[in-house]
């Protein structure tokens, strides 16, 4: 099973929309997921295409990637598994701070 990222989306597009759109050139989907703020529960711009197996992601790629979609043009990746234990970044020291409460 192969998931792809697609980002640049219409704030207004939802799942039904762009899974509809997916499968007017024929491609397979067995489920969408955009991205929503927590909060607001507004569309966060980017979602998640999840192919069925045995479906060429370079090709589905090629045909999506930069096509236009409600008025943006879209722009579609091969998505990756985050890895949650190499997060990185922030946690360097910066010195003492002068003026800024107390130094430890």
């Amino acid at each position: 099973m192969s998931k792809l990222f697609v980002g640049n989306l219409n704030f207004a597009v939802s799942e039904g929309v762009l899974e509809a759109f997916i499968r007017e050139f024929g491609i397979e989907v067995e489920k969408v997921d955009i991205i929503r703020d927590a909060y607001t529960g507004k569309s966060r711009g980017f979602g998640f295409v999840q192919l069925p197996q045995g479906q060429d992601v370079s090709e589905v790629i090629s045909v999506l990637n930069g096509k236009s979609l409600e008025g943006r043009q879209l722009n579609v990746n091969e998505a990756f598994e985050r890895n949650r234990s190499s997060r990185g970044g922030g946690h360097g020291g910066g010195g003492q701070r002068r003026g800024r409460g107390p130094s430890y």
